[in-house]
């Protein structure tokens, strides 16, 4: 096998733990001896060993001489736990291969740096584009504190989300739908706004076959504080909270009442009587919400894009026309006047759930 192999088989470690690291980042690591892999290892929680350790540690006595492939630098303090290249140092590895640099400013270059200074071998860029895809979650939260948006929306073939007459289940198939639950599983949290809430009473959860899912945290975006009291997000039995973010315009007495329900009320700053959702990602990210699935109807997706806080978009097609003007589309608001305003996506990427289509892309920011 070679460097880059071994890489992808850390990579693939590394999303075993998928929707569990928060704020950490995903990583694999792999030691390798002779051509052999001797050690596997990979970052299961945040607070526990980092995927080097673990590595190391499977590897035992066998590591000494050996080489280390791991996707994303090793850190070099003392955080939750000691630092890993005092590990690496002490395994009598002699080469490590790593994937990407990690932007953290307390590492970035030091973990590599120290290495080095102790006559280890260092290769760095092995697949950088592939691990920098495995951690964007990461990258943008370590980066700018705000967490990481992803807009989903589900349509027909011609981009409607329910008909005329608000008729929405289900446009998409079970593929397609077991794939957005794998999603929820994998974000720290899902938003909506309160039209959906009043519309659909969702839940909000993630729900796995076969394995134990994990309930992103849920957050309503209700700028006057209108939820009813006995919305199921205020009443499910779920590890994850539920947020509702609102501004000054709702009564101290509703926040009161929402608040004896269980719920977080958070009040943020106003635009043109709404919730400052640019405001809110901020808010968010104090709160080390590090990942955001935007999972609502046709106006807080406009609302979404026109702040520019969406980083990538997954747009669901089904293989059916709805029809009808006035049928909601996936995106409302009043949209752009020329064409030259439009939102541009890049890096884009189809696939097949079914006989759904998958459009993946990423918000061309620059």
């Amino acid at each position: 096998m070679n460097k880059e192999e071994y890489m992808r088989l850390a990579i693939r470690l590394a999303k075993k733990a998928r929707g569990r690291t928060s704020p950490n980042p995903l990583v694999g690591a792999l030691v390798v001896k002779e051509g052999e892999i001797v050690g596997k290892g990979f970052h299961q929680k945040a607070g526990e060993p980092h995927a080097e350790i673990n590595a190391i540690n499977n590897a035992g006595g066998k590591a000494i001489g050996g080489e280390l492939y791991i996707n994303l630098e090793p850190c070099n303090h003392y955080g939750k736990t000691p630092p890993c290249t005092k590990t690496i140092i002490d395994s009598g590895i002699k080469r490590v291969f790593v994937g990407m640099e990690d932007p953290n400013e307390v590492v970035t270059g030091r973990g590599i740096q120290c290495l080095k200074d102790n006559e280890i071998y260092v290769q760095t860029g092995i697949l950088r584009e592939e691990c920098q895809r495995l951690n964007e979650t990461y990258i943008k939260y370590i980066t700018e504190k705000r967490p990481f948006v992803i807009l989903k929306s589900a349509a027909s073939l011609d981009g409607k989300i329910a008909t005329r007459v608000g008729d929405t289940r289900w446009i998409t198939n079970e593929k397609s739908r077991a794939f957005l639950h794998r999603l929820r599983d994998e974000v720290d949290g899902i938003l909506v706004g309160i039209g959906t809430i009043m519309a659909d009473d969702p839940e909000l959860t993630a729900r796995l076959n076969g394995r134990k899912s994990k309930d992103p945290v849920r957050i309503v975006v209700d700028s006057k504080l209108r939820i009813m009291p006995q919305s199921k997000v205020l009443k499910l039995e779920s590890e994850a909270g539920t947020i509702i973010a609102t501004t000054e315009l709702a009564h101290k007495e509703r926040i009161k009442k929402i608040e004896e329900l269980g719920a977080r009320v958070l009040i943020v700053g106003s635009k043109d009587n709404r919730v400052d959702l640019g405001e809110l990602m901020h808010e968010l990210g104090k709160l080390e919400i590090t990942s955001l699935l935007i999972e609502g109807g046709a106006e807080i997706n406009a609302s979404s894009l026109d702040s520019g806080i969406v980083d990538k978009v997954l747009f669901f097609y089904a293989p059916r026309i709805i029809g009808g003007a006035d049928a909601l589309g996936m995106v409302g608001g009043e949209g752009v006047e020329k064409l030259n305003d439009a939102i541009d996506l890049k890096n884009i990427r189809v696939r097949r759930l079914g006989d759904d289509i998958l459009v993946e892309g990423y918000v061309n920011k620059g």
